[in-house]
């Protein structure tokens, strides 16, 4: 197995993309901290893994809330003394057109997409430089890089994770650690599924492959940039989109 004895932090991992990458990263052995605020939904994702015959734990916590994420790291390293993966995947959308958008819409936003990777890469990068190894992958999304109409907040947030994916990359290389981006185009989770028809054909005629990501494309990507095999690759950002933006 690739992570046997690795300890494996994925934020928003009670559904969607987190949830499969949490079960992809069980299933090669890791032990997985399941971090999100819908604590029912969690605790069933961490059954389902035991199901599969793997180890999780479930977490309640605010991603944007940093006294909520300290709290979850500091138990995670009183009882395992090391966080060996780190995988900041949760997000928000909150939807409008800028001259429309409210204060609140932008903030939430912004606090959960950008201002938690902050808080969860704060709480855990002490640790693993003292350990001199680990693996940060913070997920972005294609319209990070590209735009979109009535995304503004959302856009802005995860341009703003590659922006400081690059550079914590840089700050922490020398000590065996390594940062990357992950951008997903559009991929098939509840959130594309309760688009209208008409808006979710738009979207497929935009993408060269005519057809979303599912969430396992992503999370397989996610583990190969966690493994030892690529060790090398550092403050990159990875494009699975279908070819939407090159």
């Amino acid at each position: 197995m690739l992570f046997s004895e690795r300890i494996s932090i994925v934020t928003g991992a009670s559904q969607g993309i987190g949830e499969a990458i949490a079960r992809v990263l069980a299933r090669e052995g890791a032990e997985v901290i399941l971090v999100d605020i819908q604590k029912d939904k969690l605790e069933e994702v961490a059954q389902r893994i035991k199901g599969e015959n793997g180890n999780a734990s479930p977490y309640c916590a605010d991603v944007s809330r940093m006294e909520e994420v300290t709290s979850v790291v500091e138990t995670v390293l009183k009882g395992r003394q090391k966080v060996d993966h780190l995988v900041n995947n949760a997000g928000i959308t909150r939807d409008n057109l800028l001259m429309r958008m409210r204060e609140e819409e932008w903030d939430a936003v912004l606090a959960v997409n950008l201002k938690g990777v902050f808080n969860f890469s704060r709480a855990v990068i002490r640790n693993m430089i003292a350990n001199r190894y680990g693996r940060i992958i913070n997920i972005s999304s294609v319209v990070g890089l590209m735009g979109n109409a009535g995304q503004t907040n959302y856009s802005a947030s995860k341009a703003g994770v590659i922006g400081l994916t690059k550079s914590l990359a840089r700050e922490v290389a020398s000590r065996g650690i390594t940062v990357n981006a992950v951008a997903p185009g559009y991929v098939t989770t509840s959130m594309t599924e309760n688009l209208p028809e008409a808006i979710q054909k738009t979207f497929l005629e935009l993408i060269p492959m005519k057809r979303f990501a599912t969430p396992d494309e992503v999370a397989h990507v996610v583990k190969y940039l966690l493994s030892d095999e690529a060790s090398y690759i550092t403050g990159q950002v990875i494009n699975i989109n279908g070819g939407i933006f090159m």
